[in-house]
């Protein structure tokens, strides 16, 4: 199994778990942290080419990482 849907499948359950309302703004920060994370290794990786954000951005585009959603609702809106 790849790496990223690794992280995708513990994203998700990340969201699982936390994802109730009221918790959203901690959600899509876990995705933002995920991503500079995954930036910061793959940069890594190379010696010779670096990994820009413009390149990123196109692999995330390939292999998107999970939107935040909101699984149970436990108080009344």
């Amino acid at each position: 199994m790849s790496r990223s849907r690794r992280s995708t499948r513990r994203i998700r359950g990340h969201f699982n778990y936390f994802g109730v309302n009221g918790n959203m703004r901690s959600l899509k920060y876990l995705v933002h942290a995920a991503k500079r994370a995954w930036y910061k290794w793959l940069r890594r990786r190379s010696q010779r080419t670096r990994l820009n954000w413009e390149r990123y951005n196109v692999l995330l585009q390939r292999f998107p990482l999970p939107v935040p959603s909101i699984q149970v609702q436990i108080w009344d809106t």
